[in-house]
């Protein structure tokens, strides 16, 4: 019975010294789900925190991201992540509206003047309000990313709102989109993404309004040939963590994550710009699009009644009236 005692001693020995080798405790690992594919600066950008978060935690806790949609739609995405079944999303404010009324406030046509705008928010207080407001709807708000200002293209110039009527164009779906084409003239058509060149293609809808990307990206400039720069909305992406997620992370790892994120913005800024130009360039010299300057003053005119009703909108009238007051 004891001859193998010194055995039974050596193996528990043994497995004591693989247990001590062992790190105390598991890095914490959270899933990030987005819908472009890996040579968009989004993703490039969520790369760059993802890199720095690690970096920052010793390893502790890593970000595995899944691009093209791999964990489902972007609102399918969301939907997992307030229940917690998924840790981090990119969305974008014109889906976030409908989870969280805050985020409709960077929907409004013409809230921005400018870039310079946009970005003086994005990094102030009314940006960091609104990404805290929607705790109590399972997710909050690290950053936003620049997803350009969205404008008009069809196969004639739109230069003034008179030159949307009659004309069906897609949009997001979004309440405030919609509202934004017909105050605008036009008839909104909610449409899938996916779907768009085609129905460019066979007249289903006669334009749509996006940055210069989606000429190139998704090839839109091959069916629609003028691309009207009236800068109408600047609508950012959002990065977003799960209430849950976020409350099991230490502060240390909170601050992290937050401090990574905030770098991820800046760094996608200047990708987003270089983004940005190579597509005006592309969808110039190799699609034959045309891009036209518009004056904005009768556009914003025709959308006032929907800063009007903002101001009235106790969900966000002081988010409006902050951003109004950072402009230049």
């Amino acid at each position: 019975m004891f001859r193998n005692k010194s055995a039974v001693v050596s193996l528990v020995a043994c497995i004591v010294a693989v247990i001590t080798a062992l790190p105390t405790s598991a890095a914490t690992v959270l899933k990030l789900s987005h819908n472009q594919d890996r040579n968009h600066p989004v993703h490039k950008s969520m790369k760059f925190m993802a890199d720095e978060v690690k970096e920052l935690t010793g390893g502790e806790v890593k970000i595995r991201i899944y691009p093209n949609a791999q964990l489902g739609t972007q609102r399918e995405s969301m939907e997992l992540m307030q229940n917690g079944a998924l840790h981090m999303v990119k969305s974008n404010a014109s889906e976030l509206e409908t989870f969280e009324p805050a985020y409709g406030t960077f929907n409004l046509p013409y809230i921005f003047r400018n870039r310079d705008h946009y970005y003086r928010v994005m990094q102030g207080d009314v940006g960091e309000q609104i990404l805290a407001t929607s705790y109590d709807k399972g997710f909050i708000g690290l950053t936003y990313y620049d997803g350009g200002s969205r404008n008009f293209y069809a196969n004639k110039a739109i230069n003034s709102p008179a030159d949307l009527a009659g004309m069906k164009i897609r949009v997001q779906p979004s309440p405030t989109a919609v509202q934004m084409i017909e105050l605008m003239g036009g008839s909104p058509t909610p449409l899938a993404y996916g779907e768009l060149y085609t129905a460019l293609q066979q007249g289903v809808v006669d334009g749509a309004e996006n940055n210069p990307a989606a000429l190139t990206l998704s090839r839109h400039g091959e069916v629609a040939k003028v691309y009207s720069q009236d800068e109408h909305t600047m609508i950012p992406d959002v990065l977003l963590i799960s209430s849950k997620a976020w409350d099991e992370l230490s502060d240390s790892h909170q601050g992290a994550l937050r401090q990574a994120a905030k770098n991820s913005m800046m760094y996608h800024k200047t990708l987003w710009e270089e983004m940005t130009n190579e597509a005006i360039d592309k969808a110039k010299n190799n699609l034959g699009v045309k891009f036209v300057s518009v004056e904005k003053q009768p556009f914003v005119d025709a959308v006032k009644p929907m800063h009007d009703a903002a101001l009235q909108n106790p969900a966000i009238a002081s988010y409006v009236r902050a951003i109004g007051e950072l402009a230049e």
